[in-house]
């Protein structure tokens, strides 16, 4: 395939000075990029769609108020946070066989021969990964925590049997219990010890499902095992005179964990509302690692994803005959395969406290960065 010189910064076996690639072949390299990556994420749409479809029939045979519309609905609603997740390597894949395409058709062998450096054929596509990337986290992502909100809800509807049992807000949290005999509604302005000590609490009781029974105030609830712990209490309810209680218990089936797993999860709230609702659940006294862990990952997808190109652009200058092309393919599985196990890693550890927050949701992009920068140098200057 021949290119027209126009394109080029100069003649082909003439060095260019200042090294500037022009902006017809900035633009054409950025498509040609677009273009794949493109194809890949509407290829890992499909795959994922038929396997979590696939997964979402597993989980619900046997029951029968769920049918297969609401198995349709619950994957549409899921699908936007799973391509997420795959996203940084939906732009591996899809710049591999972009700059494969382009080697193959001997455009890149013009262009370097005309005295273009591999970090200047780069820069078109480091510059989308870095635009994919903000407009993933700043517009995609709102829009994929709604529909993961709305996912979850049909899960704890249908898979769960249950919605969650916790609301925080500024104001306070709320939890819910139900049993045998009826609700109970805990409202407290503040909580301690993983949401195991209340404070300032009203207990709203119910009999059946809205009969309202008897409240009770008190300056503390201590969870404990199969019951909550009710110190300097106020008992009060229709037509009765208002007792006051030194200690009394509630019986409970809630547990810490139970508490914990109720919280809105990170995938639920949008990029822009996660710093306030970290605020407000660690003002309630609750850990909020798991949703600062979220959101420094959020912010680290861009530079994921430049990493992404780097290291798809040092496998496919490699690609040379079908063998190589061949070898280049399985050595970038395996390297998507390690930087997903590397990424999870990571994510666990700094979940489980072992690792800074800050260190686990950056170590993957800078390790991908630092990878493909060595490997770019040492196949330019090596």
């Amino acid at each position: 395939m021949r290119i027209d010189q126009s394109l080029l910064p100069a003649r082909a076996g003439q060095r260019v000075d200042g090294m500037r690639l022009s902006w017809t072949l900035s633009r054409y390299f950025g498509l040609q990029l677009l273009g794949g990556i493109g194809a890949v994420i509407a290829l890992f749409m499909a795959l994922i769609f038929m396997g979590d479809m696939v997964e979402l029939m597993r989980r619900s045979s046997g029951n029968a108020e769920v049918n297969f519309s609401t198995l349709l609905i619950m994957g549409v609603f899921q699908l936007p946070a799973l391509v997420e997740r795959a996203l940084p390597f939906a732009v591996l894949f899809g710049a591999l066989w972009s700059y494969i395409r382009l080697g193959r058709n001997h455009e890149l062998v013009v262009v370097r021969a005309s005295g273009v450096s591999v970090w200047q054929f780069l820069a078109p596509g480091i510059a989308l990964a870095l635009i994919m990337g903000i407009l993933a986290v700043t517009v995609y992502n709102p829009i994929s925590a709604s529909f993961t909100a709305r996912f979850e809800r049909l899960e704890a509807k249908y898979m769960r049997g249950g919605a969650s049992l916790l609301a925080v807000s500024p104001s306070g949290l709320w939890l819910r219990q139900a049993d045998a005999r009826g609700q109970t509604v805990i409202h407290a302005l503040r909580a301690s010890n993983q949401g195991m000590d209340l404070e300032d609490v009203i207990i709203f009781l119910y009999e059946g499902s809205d009969k309202f029974v008897g409240r009770i105030d008190a300056a503390q609830a201590k969870l404990r095992d199969g019951y909550w712990e009710i110190l300097q209490a106020t008992r009060t309810g229709p037509n009765q005179a208002p007792q006051y209680l030194a200690s009394d218990r509630l019986a409970t089936s809630l547990t810490s964990e139970r508490i914990q797993d109720s919280f809105a999860s990170p995938e639920t709230l949008s990029f822009w509302d996660l710093p306030e609702f970290i605020d407000v659940l660690e003002e309630a006294g609750f850990s909020a690692v798991r949703h600062r862990l979220h959101w420094q990952s959020l912010l680290a997808m861009p530079l994921l994803l430049c990493a992404m190109i780097l290291i798809a652009a040092t496998f496919a200058l490699r690609a040379s005959t079908r063998a190589g092309i061949a070898m280049v393919v399985l050595g970038t599985l395996v390297t998507g395969f390690v930087l997903f196990f590397l990424t999870d890693l990571a994510l666990a550890l700094g979940r489980a406290g072992s690792l800074p927050v800050l260190l686990s949701a950056w170590t993957p992009a800078g390790v991908s960065i630092l990878l493909g920068v060595s490997l770019l140098l040492h196949l330019e200057d090596g």
